[in-house]
């Protein structure tokens, strides 16, 4: 009997089978000479893609559309400067734990190490900002490899992985029915959670007087959200929680404190001041959180459930360490029945500091329009269901500080790497990612010049975003800390000239409106927002407000200023 004749494609047939094989929804991406023969393969439709106009754009898009939806993002640049352009945004992702698979094209595999044309050494420049990344160097190992990097950077402490792809890889054929079994022996993250070590959580718990929960992002990657609201209810522990914790417990909810640290809430800072047990869920501590390690809840038992083990211990020492999922660890404690003690005095504390020192600006003067109030009444209009994606600045603390957060994966914003240019495109791909909920941008004007030119991607692919512009004519949080800590020497950080944004929109093909009258920004936002189509609403706001309460760098959080 003859042999059966073996089915053959080529690297980018199987390149786009496998992407199908992972139920990839989207693909956001720049092509270039690189990578033409995968774009020939995307033509045919089979998976839509969003072309960006930046690289730095199209990886920003994945992540927002990753953080709104659980789901990776997936990116396709070219080789060279197509490549380099996507740094900022995989180590933004790789910061911020989000889940993304980026193909970057590659010169011919001859052509490597022979500074070839548009020649870039992408696996040495992302190893540090990766959690992984592969050079395909036989066109049958694609599928396993696309298989792999799926299953890393979804599973365990989620991240980006890159796959460098030279150009003959994509043309070359290979089998098509290879059956790929993933085998990846050394990657095997701890996902149930220590019973022994749980027990021993509890038992702290129920001896504890001052107990507090601290809430991370590792709680929305976790999907963890309904069982932490649970266990806080059911305990009535009070929690605070990290700027990328925003939204797993509701505003609304009495026992929530407010984000802690730099610009955390008073009531929030003084609890990890006072506690006498810390369980910190899912947050890394960093230096945003604590910036002063040694006094950083100095008298409280400090328990630690990270998926990451690198994270225990690493810049507050941890007495009750938990390695596990999220998720996992809180189905257990919820598991596990202690009778605590009576901390209802504990609990009466710190409602009473929420109640009387809540975040506030001045409410009365109307000679200018606070941007807080701007958040505050968005926050109203949306009833606070709205996907809020911001930049980065003093707009994206006043964001958290002032927008009524309900739900998990709500809050769309740069935290670790703090990337300028992040809001326009992250809020495409929320956008894109969640079609049927409302999506606001809060952007600064620096921030809004770094990446507009993705205003394009709104009018083509008809996508109805509202974009807040909070001009204050200046780079805001750099301005606050010349005017705090250098004399108020404002060095560069104002800015003589601006483009008229209004027009730059309507270049764009998209609506602009400008709101200057502080007596009528609530009408004037209210009619805003019955806008059905996409909108930029550039506001503009006081130029001398300071993002208030404020931890100097190296203080205690009970070291705040702008409190009274």
């Amino acid at each position: 009997m003859a042999e059966k004749q073996r089915k053959m494609k080529n690297g980018s047939k199987l390149l786009i089978d496998s992407l199908l094989k992972q139920k990839v929804e989207m693909i956001f991406g720049y092509p270039g000479g690189a990578v033409l023969p995968l774009y020939d393969a995307l033509y045919d439709g089979d998976i839509p893609h969003i072309l960006t106009r930046h690289e730095q754009g199209a990886v920003h898009a994945a992540e927002g559309y990753a953080k709104a939806t659980g789901k990776p993002g997936v990116v396709i640049v070219t080789s060279g400067p197509g490549a380099t352009n996507a740094i900022t945004g995989i180590a933004d992702a790789m910061s911020d734990s989000i889940p993304l698979v980026v193909f970057t094209g590659q010169v011919v595999t001859d052509g490597i190490g022979k500074d070839a044309f548009q020649e870039a050494d992408i696996i040495g420049l992302t190893m540090p900002i990766t959690k992984n990344n592969y050079q395909v160097r036989e066109t049958k190992e694609l599928p396993r490899i696309i298989e792999e990097a799926f299953h890393i950077a979804t599973t365990g402490r989620k991240g980006p992985v890159v796959i460098d792809l030279p150009k003959d890889m994509t043309i070359m054929e290979a089998e098509a029915d290879i059956e790929v079994k993933l085998n990846l022996p050394s990657y095997q993250p701890t996902v149930k959670p220590n019973k022994l070590q749980i027990k021993k959580l509890m038992e702290a718990l129920s001896t504890a007087k001052k107990p507090l929960v601290l809430v991370g992002a590792g709680v929305l990657h976790a999907d963890a959200g309904q069982e932490l609201v649970e266990f806080v209810n059911k305990y009535q522990v009070p929690a605070l929680s990290s700027l990328l914790g925003l939204g797993a417990i509701p505003t609304e909810n009495e026992l929530f404190l407010g984000m802690g640290g730099m610009h955390g809430s008073f009531a929030a800072n003084m609890a990890l001041t006072d506690c006498d047990l810390l369980i910190n869920i899912g947050s890394r501590f960093d230096d945003r959180l604590a910036s002063a390690p040694k006094e950083f809840a100095s008298n409280a038992v400090i328990a630690h459930v990270d998926i990451d083990p690198a994270e225990i211990g690493k810049i507050i020492d941890t007495q009750i360490p938990i390695v596990a999922d999220a998720k996992e660890t809180l189905k257990e404690m919820l598991k596990t029945e202690v009778k605590c003690n009576d901390w209802s005095d504990w609990k009466k504390l710190n409602l009473s500091r929420k109640k009387l020192h809540p975040f506030k600006y001045d409410k009365e003067q109307k000679t200018e329009i606070k941007p807080q109030k701007v958040i505050e009444f968005i926050g109203e209009l949306t009833e606070g269901e709205a996907i809020v994606a911001t930049d980065v600045g003093q707009h994206q603390m006043w964001a958290a500080q002032f927008y009524p957060f309900k739900n998990e994966k709500q809050l769309i914003t740069s935290g670790g790497l703090g990337t300028m240019g992040y809001g326009v495109p992250a809020a495409i791909g929320a956008k894109l990612g969640c079609p049927d909920k409302e999506v606001v941008l809060f952007v600064g004007d620096g921030g809004f010049q770094m990446t507009n030119q993705e205003l394009a991607i709104l009018n083509e692919y008809n996508i109805p975003i509202k974009i807040v512009i909070l001009n204050n004519q200046s780079l805001g949080m750099v301005r606050q800390w010349q005017e705090s800590f250098f004399n108020g020497r404002c060095s560069e950080s104002v800015f003589a000239t601006q483009p008229d944004f209004v027009k730059m929109a309507e270049a764009y093909h998209i609506r602009g409106i400008r709101i200057e009258d502080p007596n009528t920004v609530e009408a004037d936002l209210t009619e805003a927002f019955k806008e059905t189509g996409p909108l930029l609403i550039e506001v503009m706001v006081s130029p001398t407000e300071h993002v208030l309460p404020m931890v100097p760098a190296g203080k205690a959080n009970y070291q705040m200023l702008g409190v009274d």
